[in-house]
């Protein structure tokens, strides 16, 4: 097995992408659905401000059952290749 050098700039950097990687979609869906609640607002001249959080908070809690699974795997990936590695960044 060959050795790769790995320095803990490239791990922080994969840890940044991951992150971004993972938490992402649940932003999307988060931006989506306060987009079509606006336009609901402005269509139906609502101007309630708290009408928003419980569709926006039970759309995302839904997306992070369905999404969860693959989200979780991986940050295990991340992490058991990370733990893996540990030993490189001892010495």
């Amino acid at each position: 097995m060959e050795i790769i050098p790995v320095s803990m700039f490239d791990v922080m950097s994969r840890g940044v992408w991951e992150m971004l990687i993972v938490t992402l979609p649940v932003l999307l869906v988060a931006m989506c659905v306060g987009l079509l609640i606006g336009i609901l607002q402005t269509a139906t001249s609502i101007q309630e401000q708290t009408l928003i959080f419980i569709p926006k908070i039970l759309s995302v809690f839904l997306f992070i059952i369905l999404v969860g699974p693959w989200m979780g795997n991986r940050i295990l990936t991340l992490t058991r290749e990370i733990l893996g590695q540990l030993q490189r960044f001892i010495q």
